[in-house]
Parts: C-alpha cells; sequence; structure tokens
C-alpha cells in the first residue's frame, strides 16, 4: 500500500525538485489505496488523468526554454521510482535504484546528483537483453540476471541500454567538480535486478533490463531528466 505522504520539506534543493516531488505527491495520493508498493511495470496508471505537473512543466519550460517539456523523465530518489511525463500526465512507472551511497554530485562520491539534466546520448540500439557495456562499448558479453532479492553479481555491471545524462544546473550538476556527464552518470540496465527498489547503484539510475529497454525506445535524445528526492 502506497502511504500518503507526511508534510514535506525540501531544504536548499532546486525550485524544480520541490515542484516535482511536491506534484508527484499530489499525484501518489489520489491513486488507489490498493497500489503495490513497488510498481515495476511501465503505464500503472497511465492515461488516467491522475496528477497535475504543470506547475514543473511550467517551470521547465521558464527556465530550460530550448528543450522541450512535452516529455519529461521524474525520477524520485525516496521512493526509488521513475516516471515518464508524457503531456503532463504519468505515461510510465519503473522501479529503479539510485546510489548506495547517497545523493551528491561531487567527483568520486559515488552518489546520484540531484536537480535537471538532459539525456545527452543514446547507446546499445538493438543490443540483446543483458549485454554488457564496458566506457559505453558493446562487449559482446551476456550477464546473468540475479533477480533473488538482495542476490549480488559482484560487479557494478551496466547492461543492455545506456542513457547518459549531461546536467544543465551549473554548480549543483553540470561544470567542475560536479559535472553529471564527466561523471558518466547514466539511466542504465542492470544484472541486479533484485536489488532495485532499493539504493544500489555507484551513483547510476538503474533499472530492469526490459524496462530500460521500454524506456530507451520511448524518448529521444534531449529529454529533460529531472531528479529529486522528498525529505
Amino acid at each position: 500500500m502506497i502511504k500518503k505522504n507526511k508534510k514535506l520539506g525540501f531544504g536548499m534543493l532546486p525550485l524544480t525538485c520541490a515542484i516535482a516531488i511536491n506534484l508527484l505527491s499530489t499525484q501518489l495520493n489520489a491513486e488507489s489505496p490498493a497500489a503495490p508498493p513497488v510498481l515495476a511495470t511501465q503505464a500503472q496508471g497511465a492515461g488516467q488523468g491522475v496528477g497535475n505537473f504543470s506547475g514543473l512543466l511550467q517551470d521547465l519550460q521558464q527556465r530550460f526554454p530550448q528543450y522541450s517539456s512535452q516529455q519529461v523523465i521524474l525520477i524520485d530518489a525516496t521512493t526509488q521510482e521513475l516516471f515518464l511525463i508524457e503531456a503532463g500526465q504519468v505515461g510510465g512507472r519503473w522501479v529503479i535504484s539510485t546510489a548506495e551511497a547517497g545523493l551528491g554530485s561531487r567527483k568520486g562520491s559515488n552518489q546520484t546528483p540531484l536537480g535537471v539534466h538532459r539525456l545527452a546520448q543514446k547507446i546499445g540500439d538493438g543490443a540483446p537483453l543483458g549485454t554488457v557495456f564496458k566506457a559505453r562499448q558493446n562487449t559482446g558479453r551476456v550477464a546473468k540476471i540475479l533477480t533473488a532479492a538482495g542476490a549480488r553479481s559482484g560487479e557494478d555491471n551496466v547492461t543492455t541500454r545506456v542513457m547518459w545524462l549531461d546536467g544543465l544546473e551549473p554548480g549543483l550538476n553540470k561544470g567542475g567538480a560536479v559535472d553529471s556527464y564527466q561523471r558518466y552518470i547514466y539511466i542504465h540496465g542492470t544484472d541486479e535486478e533484485g536489488r532495485l527498489g532499493a539504493p544500489a547503484s555507484h551513483g547510476c539510475i538503474r533499472m530492469r533490463n526490459q524496462d530500460v529497454v521500454d524506456l530507451y525506445e520511448r524518448v529521444g535524445e534531449d529529454t529533460l531528466v529531472v531528479i529529486a528526492q522528498r525529505k
């Protein structure tokens, strides 16, 4: 059961993050109380008109007018879910994992950065599920996908598809020692599917292999990606 959220506080989070998660809370509270705690398949609630993301979209349009807001990826690091917002509605919803070391932008921290990004590059067209990528190159090796709860492969494998993120907020996720692109922050598949739903990565956003294919095929380069946290 998805519990209703307590009063939210955002501290020093960028305005976009606060708006995004406030509106996400409204959307979640509007859903059926019978909804499962982890939603791993796309389109749960898609097309049902739940949620109102107008504030988030308006903020993105004002601050990043060079990018379309018709499709926006919203990552909730608190609930470990990724939402695809299409024309203001939830078009897809998947379980993910952010960094085991928590949230942050510093180089070498192994943390997941907050804030607004763009999808800079898509890599892996047509690769079989479980294909391992090293430095964004297809190795030709297919990893064994571990689905048992908590099962570890002992490797930080990037599998199936790679979506490379580029930060758009100087000082937060762009430039200097906090640059998401230079830190190689991706949305990607993982061979540790049984760990999804809780922080487990080394900084990237992990997804189930079939889920990352589904998302990959629905979004284009330059899609805006908002990573936010509830407090």
